[in-house]
C-alpha cells in the first residue's frame, strides 16, 4: 500500500486528487471543533452512558460525544443507504429504478438523500430526549442551556423549547454538510466519501483514546505494558481480517467454442470469485442494532427507570453472556439472510447456461445452481463464524487485557475495525485503478 501511495504521489492528476481528499477531511475535521450553539460543551457528554450512543459517537469520532456541528456525522446517510437497499429488493418500482443505468442511479441517491434528512431529524429529536433523560441527578437541563436563545429567559419553557429546536435542527444540518464533503470526495478525491468519513473518525476516536490512555498510565510499568499487550492484540486483530476479507473461493466456468460464420467464440476458462466475507461489516450492525434497539427505547421511556428497561440492562445488556450469546446467534443469522440477498444462484446458473458455459463436472442447469448453493453456504457459514469471533473480541479480550474503565476499550469496536480494513483495501484499490488508468493513457499516446 505504501508503494502504490508513492506511486500516486509521482503522478500529477492523482496527487491533486489526493490532495483534494485530504483537504476535505481536514475540513471534516476542522467542523468537528465547532460547539452547538445554545448548549453547555459538556451537555453531551452524559450521553456515554448509553452503550448505543457510545458506539455511534466512537464511529463519529467523538463528535456525538462532544457536542459538537458534527454530532450525526455520516450515520443518517448510512442509514439510509442500508433502508434503500434493502427496500430495492422488496419494493418493485425501487428494484425497476435501480436498473435503469445512470439515470437510475442518480434518481436512487437523490432518494437516498432526501431519507438521510429525515432520517437526521428523527436522530436528532432521540438524541435530544436521550440526552435531556441523562442530565445528572440535582441538575436541570435548563442549566444547560445558554441563554443565547431562551425566550422570556433562561428558565422559561417556550425558550427552552425553541432552544432544542436549534439545537436540533443544527446537528441536522452538521449531518448536510458532512453528507456534502462525502459527495465532494467521492467526485473530486480519491475512494467513497462516506466510508473515508467514517474511516477517519474512528481512527481519530482511537488517537484520542490512546493519547488519554497514555496519561493516565503514565509511570505505571504494570499498566504500560498492558497497553503494549492491547495493541499487539489489535495488530493480530487486524491482520486476521484481512486475510479473511481479502480471502474466496473461485469457482471454474469453461466456456464451450462456439463456431458463428467465419468466427470462433468461447472455449475459455474463467471464475466465480465467492469471498468468505462478503457480507462485510453488515451483520454485525444488524445484529447490534436488533440488540440495543429495546435498550435505547427504554432509555428513552421513564428517564430508563422502568423495570423492562432495568431487566434488560440486567441480563441482556451489552457485556452480559446472554447478550454474546445472542449477539453471535443473530450474526450468524443475518450473516446467510445477506448472503441469500446478495448471491443467488438460479440467476448465476441460468447466465452461465445462456452463454454456453458449465463448472467442470457439474451437469447445467438445476445441479449447477445446486451446487453454487452449497458452496455459498458452506462460505457463508465460515464467514458468519469469523464475524462472530470478530464481535466478541473488543468486549472479551481486550476487558481482560485492560481494566473496565480504560479508554481504549471501546476505542476500536468490532464494526470499527472491519470498517477500517474494507475502508483501507478499497482506498489501495482505488488507488491502483487510476494508476492502472493512467498507464493506459500513457501507452495509447
Amino acid at each position: 500500500m505504501f508503494l502504490t501511495l508513492k506511486n500516486a504521489f509521482a503522478e500529477k492528476g492523482i496527487r491533486k486528487k489526493l490532495l483534494m481528499t485530504l483537504l476535505l477531511l481536514l475540513l471534516f475535521r476542522l467542523g468537528s471543533f465547532i460547539p452547538i450553539p445554545g448548549l453547555s460543551p459538556s451537555a453531551f457528554g452524559n450521553l456515554a452512558t448509553n452503550d448505543f450512543f457510545s458506539v455511534m459517537s466512537t464511529i463519529t469520532g467523538g463528535n456525538l460525544e462532544q457536542g459538537t456541528l458534527f454530532a450525526l456525522g455520516i450515520l443518517p446517510y448510512i442509514n439510509a443507504s442500508i433502508i434503500m437497499q434493502l427496500l430495492t429488493l422488496i419494493i418493485p418500482p425501487l428494484e425497476r429504478l435501480s436498473k435503469q443505468g445512470e439515470e437510475g442511479r442518480r434518481k436512487m441517491t437523490q432518494i437516498t438523500r432526501y431519507a438521510s434528512i429525515v432520517l437526521a431529524i428523527v436522530q436528532g429529536i432521540g438524541i435530544a430526549i436521550t440526552w435531556y433523560n441523562t442530565v445528572p441527578s440535582g441538575g436541570a437541563a435548563h442549566d444547560y442551556i445558554t441563554p443565547m436563545f431562551a425566550i422570556g429567559g433562561n428558565g422559561s419553557t417556550v425558550g427552552f423549547a425553541f432552544s432544542l429546536m436549534i439545537i436540533i435542527l443544527t446537528m441536522v444540518a452538521g449531518s448536510c454538510i458532512v453528507m456534502w464533503l462525502a459527495d465532494l470526495i467521492t467526485e473530486f478525491g480519491v475512494g467513497n466519501g462516506a466510508s473515508l468519513i467514517i474511516f477517519a473518525g474512528i481512527l481519530v476516536g482511537f488517537a484520542s483514546g490512546f493519547i488519554d490512555e497514555m496519561k493516565l498510565v503514565s509511570g505505571d510499568v504494570t499498566q504500560i505494558w498492558r497497553v503494549l499487550l492491547y495493541l499487539a492484540v489489535v495488530v493480530i486483530v487486524f491482520v486476521f481480517i484481512i486475510f479473511i476479507d481479502m480471502a474466496q473461493r473461485n469457482i471454474t466456468v469453461q466456456y464451450a467454442k462456439q463456431v458463428k460464420g467465419n468466427k470462433m467464440y468461447g472455449g475459455q476458462s474463467t471464475h466465480i470469485p465467492i469471498k468468505v466475507n462478503a457480507s462485510g461489516v453488515m451483520p454485525i450492525i444488524f445484529a447490534s442494532s436488533f440488540l440495543m434497539f429495546p435498550q435505547l427505547i427504554g432509555s428513552l421511556i421513564n428517564n430508563g427507570q422502568n423495570a423492562f428497561y432495568i431487566w434488560w440492562q440486567q441480563y441482556l445488556g451489552v457485556g452480559t453472556w446472554a447478550y454474546s450469546v445472542l449477539m453471535a446467534l443473530l450474526i450468524l443469522f443475518f450473516s446467510f439472510f445477506y448472503a441469500q440477498i446478495q448471491f443467488n444462484p438460479e440467476d448465476i446458473s441460468k447466465s452461465i447456461q445462456q452463454n454456453g458455459g458449465f463448472i467442470p463436472g457439474i451437469r447445467p442447469g438445476r445441479p449447477t445452481a445446486d451446487y453454487l448453493r452449497k458452496i455459498n453456504r458452506r462460505i457463508t457459514l465460515f464467514g458468519a463464524i469469523f464475524l462472530a469471533v470478530i464481535a466478541l473480541i473488543p468486549s472479551l479480550v481486550f476487558r481482560a487485557i485492560l481494566t473496565s474503565s480504560s479508554n481504549l476499550v471501546n476505542a476500536f469496536s468490532a464494526t470499527g475495525m472491519l470498517i477500517v480494513v474494507s475502508v483501507a483495501l478499497e482506498f489501495n484499490t482505488s488507488l491502483e485503478n487510476q494508476l492502472m488508468m493512467k498507464h493506459y493513457k500513457g501507452f495509447l499516446k
